[in-house]
């Protein structure tokens, strides 16, 4: 690992968990302790990290299926020595989705075979595996093999998000013989998904093969030709994970990593253009002012992507356009000294889980994989474990927009892995933050928090954070001082205060960055999550 200078980092703590970050030659940051140890066992057994990322999200499929399965989609950020490249593992509508398909509903399906695009996760396992990593996949998968055949104690946050998933879900065809076979599960059961474990074998001994090509893929299409879905053979055949390049703009003396649409990164991009832009930083950081702008540039960075994004093929706008400086530094000059409500402007031409791993050797991956609303569709196919995702919602059937639903189409998605470089051109952090929309906010005032008042990763993960709701309303966590709520009324913002309750509400963080001699890591107190390493 090549040494670099960087400015200090605060190691104070002053919110209400209080962890410590944690510091290593090799990190896994991750949701779930059983799968930050996945990942570590993976680097002690000669692996790097990205061998730890992807035997970390095989396990989590597993122990939280709540946010994730072997039916998600997926997305990653690697740093391998030499380059930043990006992953887009997220899968395409089945080719009968017409908007004929759709004739007479007035909004996408949100549950059920209607909603499921074509699973992409395993894809990416694969992907990975094969262009980066060290150990075979059928290493990777072991312990989550091990965790679905022989057992696993539920933890109390996913126990929760398990009951409230089964009352919505558990008339979705598989839903109740695969995660309600013996009732709902509480926190400390012990969980057994044999079914899971089989799916994984298959999976993991065919290199994906049976996934897209063989028996599980058989399984799947017959099981949605059975309930009246066109998902078929061909559609998964098709299927392919694409490497791709990433964009970035320079932020705090760093610059900032998002992937392309499909997905909602952009907007993190944006806002922090227009707070370059703007000159945030004056103020301290929890402060009324930094956090009115903070708020003002993320409603125009979103106002743009919800007008402007689809899958990158559909996109009318480029998407370096929309973060041209000078269209940001024009959209900077929209930030006002009181809560605005802005609309998407006009650039000239010109329920998730997320993990961060690096290791000695320096490389850095940042890794996300999402069912999404938690447990996704509902859909099990029977005999297989395989919960899949619910992307499909995220298309629209007004005609005329841009993210318009149609055949081999990718979704607009929500999930997003980050990374950030620094401006010699040296990896400096792997970053994510599930919870649906309220990713590309998050990613914001992480980047804040950490490259421009150089708060530590834990501490960063701890604080309040604040997620908009339309309009000038914004929700904020309950922890944020009462007189700068009050301060931020009197700006025109219509603030709600909620408890933290869970990663939907204002997410759940999973932080790695590099520092002289090794890595420091922070774990969101939101989730069940651990930084683990040696």
């Amino acid at each position: 690992m090549r040494p670099f200078a960087m400015p200090d980092l605060d190691y104070h703590n002053p919110y209400s968990s209080a962890r410590s970050p944690v510091m290593g030659r090799n990190l896994v940051a991750c949701s779930q302790p059983l799968a930050a140890q996945a990942g570590v066992e993976m680097l002690r057994r000669g692996g790097n990290a990205v061998d730890a990322a992807v035997a970390a999200a095989m396990v989590l499929t597993v122990v939280e299926p709540t946010g994730c399965g072997i039916g998600s989609d997926a997305f990653a950020i690697v740093w391998d020595g030499e380059k930043v490249q990006g992953l887009n593992a997220s899968g395409r509508a089945p080719r009968g989705w017409t908007p004929e398909y759709f004739a007479g509903q007035s909004a996408m399906p949100a549950r059920g075979w209607g909603a499921v695009t074509v699973p992409g996760a395993v894809s990416a396992w694969v992907a990975l595996a094969q262009r980066y990593g060290k150990l075979p996949l059928t290493t990777l998968a072991a312990p989550a093999i091990h965790y679905a055949r022989d057992g696993f104690l539920l933890t109390p946050v996913i126990a929760e998000l398990w009951r409230r998933g089964a009352e919505q879900l558990k008339d979705q065809p598989g839903f109740a013989a695969c995660f309600l076979a013996n009732g709902v599960p509480r926190a400390g059961t012990l969980v057994r998904l044999p079914d899971h474990a089989r799916t994984l074998e298959a999976i993991a001994e065919s290199n994906g093969a049976a996934f897209y090509q063989g028996e599980l893929a058989q399984a799947m299409a017959r099981h949605a030709r059975e309930h009246g879905a066109v998902l078929d053979e061909e559609d998964l055949r098709a299927h392919r994970a694409d490497w791709i390049d990433t964009l970035s703009v320079p932020f705090a003396g760093a610059v900032v990593h998002e992937l392309p649409p499909n997905g909602q990164g952009i907007a993190t991009l944006a806002g922090l253009g227009i707070l370059e832009a703007a000159g945030i930083g004056a103020d301290p950081v929890d402060s009324p002012a930094t956090l009115h702008r903070s708020i003002e540039a993320m409603k125009l960075g979103l106002a743009d992507l919800y007008q402007h994004v689809t899958d990158s093929a559909h996109m009318r706008v480029q998407a370096e356009h929309l973060l041209d400086p000078a269209y940001l530094r024009e959209r900077a000059g929209l930030v006002g000294s009181r809560a605005g409500d802005p609309g998407y402007g006009a650039p000239r031409p010109g329920g998730t889980v997320c993990l961060s791993a690096a290791d000695e050797s320096g490389m850095m991956i940042s890794f996300i994989q999402s069912n999404y609303m938690g447990f996704g569709s509902g859909v099990v196919v029977p005999g297989t474990g395989i919960s899949l995702q619910n992307r499909g919602a995220g298309f629209t059937l007004a005609p005329d927009h841009v993210n318009s639903v149609a055949p081999g189409k990718r979704p607009f998605h929500t999930i997003i892995p980050g990374f950030a470089m620094n401006a010699d051109g040296t990896p400096l952090m792997a970053f994510g933050l599930m919870g649906g929309p309220m990713q590309a906010q998050g990613h914001l005032q992480l980047m804040l928090r950490i490259l421009k008042y150089r708060q530590n990763p834990q501490a960063a993960a701890d604080a309040p954070r604040w997620r908009l709701e339309g309009g000038r309303r914004v929700a904020v966590e309950s922890s944020l001082d009462p007189a700068t709520l009050e301060a931020l009324r009197a700006l025109g913002h219509e603030v709600t205060v909620e408890e933290p309750s869970g990663v939907f509400a204002f997410g759940g963080a999973q932080i790695i960055q590099r520092v002289a001699g090794g890595y420091v890591g922070g774990s969101d107190p939101r989730k069940d999550g651990l930084v683990a390493g040696y």
